[in-house]
């Protein structure tokens, strides 16, 4: 019990405990701020991976388009509602 006493009121030691308590908790580069930094990197690569995909399969859609007219058309006319000039344009949406 003594030993710990004498090491607990030396100034080495407790500086040192001081600056890892501050380098792990408190500071701006603690490992705490940097383990969080490391969770939202993650995801973000993750996020990444998945617009990398989407944007491949939407480019492929769009090379697709663009070679098939008839394909165009009906695009145009279910996505944006366009119609032919003697066309009458009728919308039923579910409920």
């Amino acid at each position: 019990m003594k030993k710990i006493f004498k090491y607990t009121g030396n100034f080495y030691v407790l500086s040192t405990l001081f600056f890892l308590f501050w380098m792990i908790f408190i500071d701006s580069n603690s490992l705490v701020i940097h383990f969080r930094l490391t969770q939202k990197l993650w995801d973000l690569e993750n996020q990444k991976e998945y617009y990398q995909e989407k944007r491949i399969q939407i480019k492929a859609e769009r090379e697709e388009l663009m070679s098939n007219a008839e394909l165009l058309e009906k695009f145009a006319r279910e996505r944006y509602l366009m119609k032919k000039p003697t066309e009458d344009l009728y919308v039923v949406f579910d409920k």
